[in-house]
């Protein structure tokens, strides 16, 4: 066994083969061509359909909402491994005033009650997933990629084919915070795992929880409290004080420990330690005293997200401070086609509020509904209208 220069004790966590993983040269256009080739290639590895949603967040959601009842099938992509985006990673709890019908709600209320709303619609989900390759067909669709998805388990990522593209990225794609150590990375998706670690790779095995703030005690005490537990359980952070805004998730952690069902680790990793090319533990510097090893089978890195455009920023459409150009009229990109809605857009008199991004979606979706039918779209109303009453399931065909 050894760690990136040093030597270390042997440890008995368990190997595993390397997946085949993707090139990382999101937006280089000749992979992207490579990849297509590649995809058309295998018989059924494309996936068909009407539109493609990029962001889970709210307006993402209210998306997938009204393209549904223009009768608009949509699958949806998002990097995080839950539909919510920013208001459930960032203000999950915090009060929300200025929803139309909803005196105060919060974040993770509201993307539960339009996941709630969409559900007649059936959206397909690619959580855990990043879009990283969009191109234009002959024929006037669209072809994208994802990433391989360490949540799910897939180890190619996904093809679509669709005629509409949403873009609803909020601020950008929320992308882990990684922990800077040399030779981590190859690992991901095998023994570490960022934001939620699967309960079937935690079961039975020595994991670790890396962070200090609510998402890594709740995915602490989720894992404690799995019909499935770890072997054992060890949460890491540069000090033994937690920055959780919740104080009931620091009182369950108290009392895990005082249970002895969960070890607390203060310090800050420095290194990794291999073995047979593994993972297998972690090199601490504590606060005092002198480094020592962490034996590891999993990685659970709770370190918060951090807002990025990733790979959209090479998709050739057209932009301004780092956010998408779109008209007021169908909300359409500079590529005829690809939509983009909320906190990714900028024209004048643009206001990053939700209400915003639920009139631009509105819009968006029709335009995408007339030009898939090449004709102007009836407007219709749920009140009355028994077709959008049949699709949203309240009424019986």
């Amino acid at each position: 066994m050894r760690t990136n220069g040093r030597t270390a004790p042997t440890s008995s966590a368990s190997s595993s083969a390397e997946p085949p993983r993707r090139p990382q040269r999101a937006g280089d256009t000749a992979w992207v061509a490579e990849m297509t080739v590649q995809a058309q290639a295998q018989e059924g590895a494309w996936i068909d359909t009407d539109a493609v949603v990029i962001g889970a967040g709210p307006v993402g959601l209210w998306q997938v909402f009204e393209c549904g009842l223009l009768g608009l099938h949509c699958h949806v992509v998002d990097v995080l491994g839950e539909a919510g985006g920013q208001c459930v990673e960032l203000y999950a709890d915090k009060p929300i005033y200025d929803i139309p019908g909803l005196p105060a709600t919060t974040g993770r209320e509201l993307a539960a009650r339009l996941r709630q709303q969409i559900e007649p619609f059936a959206p397909h989900w690619h959580l855990g997933e990043q879009v990283t390759g969009l191109s234009s067909m002959a024929d006037g669709r669209f072809e994208l990629h994802t990433n391989a998805s360490a949540s799910t388990g897939t180890d190619t990522g996904t093809a679509l084919r669709c005629h509409s593209v949403f873009i609803a990225a909020g601020v950008g794609a929320f992308l882990p915070r990684r922990l800077p150590l040399e030779g981590l990375r190859v690992h991901e998706g095998r023994s570490v795992f960022h934001h939620t670690l699967p309960e079937v790779e935690a079961a039975g095995r020595e994991v670790v929880v890396a962070g200090g703030e609510d998402a890594a005690l709740r995915q602490l005490l989720a894992l404690a409290a799995s019909a499935t537990p770890p072997s054992g359980l060890t949460l890491l952070h540069r000090r033994d004080k937690f920055d959780a805004a919740d104080p009931a998730l620091v009182a369950a952690l108290s009392e895990l420990r005082a249970a002895g069902r969960v070890q607390v680790v203060a310090g800050q990793p420095v290194d990794v330690v291999l073995d047979a090319g593994e993972l297998c533990g972690l090199r601490i510097a504590p606060p005092e005293g002198t480094e020592f090893t962490l034996p590891l089978q999993r990685l659970a890195v709770c370190l918060g997200l951090s807002p990025r455009l990733g790979p959209g920023a090479d998709w050739g459409l057209a932009m301004a401070r780092k956010q998408l150009v779109v008209d007021t009229a169908r909300f359409e990109t500079s590529v005829p086609g690809i939509h983009a809605v909320g906190d990714v857009v900028t024209y004048p008199g643009k206001r990053k509020l939700l209400l915003s991004g639920f009139h631009e979606a509105t819009l968006a979706a029709f335009a995408a509904a007339e030009r898939r039918r090449g004709a102007p779209v009836v407007l219709e109303y749920t009140t009355s209208s028994r077709h959008l009453q049949q699709r949203l399931g309240v009424l019986q065909a």
